[in-house]
């Protein structure tokens, strides 16, 4: 993921109100957000969890990683937040927010800007494991990029087929499938340089990191392997760039499985929401798989197939 994305340093923090007992604020939950920007919208999401009598919210902007706010305060089902505090040459952003049933709508305001926010709440997405898969068809025929068109169009788009492997071979557009997916098995193999930074997107919203950036670079959640930001591998493998690795990715619902080279790193974990970099917020609907090349060049693909649940 993009590496001078940090989390914003916010202002002291404001405890929440402490929930009235056995009573569940209306704010509670995770919510797909769309954020107005000009005649677009960018993907966030929120998680609103009480814990001890009080909230919390975490908050997944349109890039970087999911992080916790802290400037925040709760009435009933509104809640207003600082996003960031204002600084010497930039006013403030802040968030006004209410709930009402399955909606959460309100502003961004940033000085004399303001921008709608609205947001519905993430579905459970909860259904049990397919009792038989298709089996694996491939999504890259190794000839040419039938199947695949670039994120934003062709214009600054590096992919290109060299001797039978999908590679972008310089900083430019994301590539994606024009084919969508629900539930799948996908495998792939690729080769990442040292310093390499990309991510294979699950439904297009959800990023399988891959990195060989320095260890320093990015915590366990964030490094090769992980659901960026939002969960780590419980394994780490031997690092080795500028070799072939395979990734077996299985996403039913949000229950994600990966194996990394033959080793399960992630089991039957959850996926609480989108991570940075998701085409949309659209948790319940089809989508993509997507390959980032707007971090670095150098990385080459090579066997990706899918499975679908048999009828």
């Amino acid at each position: 993921m993009l590496r001078f994305a940090k989390a914003v340093v916010l202002a002291a923090a404001l405890v929440a109100p402490a929930l009235s007992q056995g009573t569940a604020n209306p704010l509670v939950g995770r919510w797909d957000l769309a954020v107005a920007r000009g005649s677009t919208t960018q993907p966030s999401w929120l998680g609103v969890v009480e814990k001890g009598g009080n909230l919390e919210v975490w908050y997944q902007p349109p890039t970087a990683n999911v992080y916790q706010l802290k400037d925040f305060k709760v009435s009933g089902s509104h809640v207003t937040i600082v996003m960031s505090p204002a600084s010497e040459n930039r006013p403030a952003v802040t968030w006004e927010l209410d709930a009402a049933g399955d909606n959460l709508t309100g502003v961004q305001k940033r000085g004399e800007t303001a921008s709608a926010v609205t947001g519905v709440r993430a579905p459970d997405l909860k259904r049990p494991a397919p009792r038989a898969w298709t089996d694996p068809e491939p999504l890259f025929n190794g000839r040419n990029l039938d199947g695949w068109q670039p994120v934003g169009g062709a214009a600054n788009s590096h992919w290109t087929v060299t001797d039978g492997l999908l590679v972008n071979e310089a900083h430019g557009a994301n590539l994606m499938t024009t084919r969508k997916f629900d539930d799948f098995k996908v495998h792939f193999e690729v080769n990442c340089p040292d310093d390499g930074n990309s991510g294979f997107y699950l439904r297009g919203r959800y990023e399988l990191q891959i990195e060989y950036e320095p260890l320093t670079s990015n915590p366990v959640e964030r490094r090769i392997g992980s659901i960026y930001g939002r969960i780590a591998p419980s394994v780490e493998l031997p690092r080795k760039p500028g070799t072939w690795e395979t990734f077996d990715v299985t996403l039913v619902g949000r229950i994600v499985t990966v194996v990394r080279n033959g080793v399960t790193t992630i089991d039957k974990r959850e996926i609480e929401g989108i991570t940075g970099g998701a085409l949309d917020v659209n948790e319940g609907d089809p989508g993509p798989f997507y390959i980032q090349g707007d971090h670095t060049g150098g990385l080459k693909f090579r066997n990706i197939t899918v499975s679908v649940p048999k009828n």
